[in-house]
């Protein structure tokens, strides 16, 4: 999840409770519900609650367990940017702007970034941008097909500093391995952090996913520079100023 999301209140062994088992003698490639984000509590304000009032209907998409007409819903056929988990949308609605010509499909769980990105796309007029108000694992696996997006953003997903906690790291093996498969040929996957042991789980989970591809010179130990596209965010700035870095990798579907 974006750090631009609140804290989270749960405690950090609620997950475990919905810990559950494939059937035995059964194959499941995910043995826990896997879900792409932790929610969080937050206060959903004033100015968010209108911005659902009013330009709800416009940028919202209901999720439903059936596929999506993506060209209906945007009004026209352009290339797919999937974003997951969005954080407050301040980086998302810059990265829609300046890019006209693709269309933004963005999963968000918290009301509160889910109304602030809302506010943002109706009064700054951003049309390129529709909004999940669901898990994003959901909605690719019963809206979205193989071989459908163009691109795949994570922006600063949570990187569960403790060992004992890695298990719930959202890029693991098999959810790559999904992404990659709903890539079209050539479309990428731009993933970014601040916690360096995260990055190098990221390019060794990525790195041996044979349906992508790094985009990284082989000088640069894996990560690339990062894409002029991805505007810096308050908390990244915050970081870069106190010496801590960040890491861009950006694999294609081969």
């Amino acid at each position: 999840m974006n750090h631009d999301s609140p804290p989270s209140p749960t405690p950090e062994s609620s997950d475990d409770a919905n810990a559950q088992t494939a059937p035995e003698g059964t194959q499941a490639p995910f043995m826990r519900v896997i879900k792409s984000y932790v929610l969080r509590a937050g206060r959903t304000g004033p100015g968010q609650q209108r911005a659902y009032e009013q330009f709800g209907p416009r940028f919202l998409l209901n999720y439903a367990p059936a596929p999506l007409d993506v060209d209906t819903v945007f009004g026209r056929r352009a290339p797919l940017i999937m974003e997951i988990g969005f954080g407050m949308g301040g980086a998302t609605a810059q990265i829609a702007q300046t890019r006209p010509q693709d269309n933004f499909l963005c999963c968000e769980v918290h009301e509160p970034g889910v109304g602030a990105l809302l506010k943002l796309c109706g009064e700054g007029g951003i049309e390129n941008i529709r909004i999940f108000r669901h898990d994003a694992v959901e909605v690719l696996d019963h809206m979205l097909g193989e071989n459908s997006l163009d691109g795949v953003h994570i922006f600063f997903p949570d990187p569960w500093h403790k060992s004992r906690h890695h298990k719930r790291r959202l890029i693991q093996t098999p959810f790559v391995n999904r992404l990659a498969r709903h890539l079209k040929p050539d479309g990428y996957l731009h993933l970014a952090t601040d916690w360096q042991p995260y990055a190098e789980q990221m390019l060794a989970v990525l790195s041996a996913e044979p349906l992508l591809a790094n985009t990284a010179p082989a000088s640069s130990e894996g990560f690339v520079p990062k894409p002029d596209y991805r505007p810096l965010t308050k908390f990244e700035n915050r970081g870069l100023k106190l010496g801590h870095g960040v890491w861009d990798l950006v694999f294609t579907r081969v």
